[in-house]
């Protein structure tokens, strides 16, 4: 069965696409908005966003530099607020003042209630640490509560749909860098799969063979877990490149520890040699071609 595509409805509620955006889908009950921390009070009065429902609060770590996400539902209280006054509590506490904006998902009929919102924070939560994007700044794990699998069905329908919308709304916490490898010998296809490159160099700093793979994606090149990097850097490496290199979690061995996303093939093969590189030539399918071949064929 071949891609379906998908209708997006996206309401800029202040006429501006850095404000407030309302978004839906086509034959979805789900309603999701994209509100920035200092446009809060401009939501009051609004009867969807005093359900039930869950949200995701967004920010950057001032330590680490890293992306951050905090995780959280909240139902209906007996003074009849919701999701606007969870976020606004977390506005005022000291201990969240990373966020800058907050993305929100409830229903358009108000059919969240305990049990499904506990179940789809834990679920957002479990995708968020998986993905790795972003630190998850949760204390502790949600629970996922008891379901049907009736239940639990609508509620996969619901987060698939939840997962295109956070990534349309400009964060694709749930996404992970590459979808696990595919086989050598699936590599050199190219279309719609993500297109797998191998690195591998005699290294003169070291003296060891380097070698490490990529996968080409819509976003860029991923460097992936387990290739082998070298550890001296050069003298004219890149400062950025250098840094991220710093960051990396790299073993004794040289050992990646973790998929990286870069930009260009150049970056990711400066990364993978600790210098100067041109990936258009670096990266090669197993069949031997370069990049530079691949693309202009």
């Amino acid at each position: 069965m071949g891609i379906r595509g998908k209708s997006i409805n996206l309401f800029l509620m202040d006429g501006d696409p850095n404000g407030r955006i309302k978004c839906t889908l086509a034959n979805w009950t789900g309603v999701a908005y994209k509100i920035p921390r200092t446009e809060l009070d401009r939501c009051k009065g609004r009867d969807d966003l005093s359900q039930s429902g869950v949200y995701c609060l967004f920010g950057t770590s001032d330590q680490t530099g890293e992306n951050v996400v905090y995780i959280g539902q909240t139902g209906v209280r007996k003074n009849g607020e919701g999701i606007l006054y969870r976020l606004q509590e977390h506005k005022r506490d000291s201990a969240k003042d990373y966020w800058t904006e907050a993305v929100v998902f409830t229903t358009s009929n108000n059919s969240f209630g305990p049990t499904e919102i506990s179940y789809l924070e834990n679920r957002f939560c479990s995708m968020a640490v998986e993905a790795k994007r972003y630190v998850v700044k949760n204390g502790n794990d949600p629970t996922p509560g008891n379901i049907t699998e009736e239940k639990e069905s609508e509620l996969e329908e619901f987060i698939d749909n939840s997962k295109i919308v956070m990534g349309t709304l400009g964060h694709k916490v749930f996404e992970k860098l590459t979808e696990v490898n595919l086989p050598r010998e699936q590599a050199e296809t190219t279309g719609g799969d993500e297109l797998l490159l191998h690195f591998m160099r005699r290294s003169r700093k070291s003296g060891l063979t380097i070698e490490a793979d990529c996968r080409q994606t819509s976003e860029g090149f991923v460097v992936l877990k387990g290739s082998h990097i070298e550890t001296i850097d050069s003298e004219s490496i890149p400062p950025g490149i250098k840094e991220i290199r710093q960051k990396a979690s790299i073993d004794d061995n040289g050992i990646l520890q973790q998929d990286i996303l870069f930009r260009s093939p150049s970056y990711a093969a400066a990364f993978v040699i600790g210098g100067h590189a041109n990936g258009l030539t670096e990266w090669k399918t197993d069949g031997g071609k370069t990049l530079k071949e691949v693309e202009g064929s």
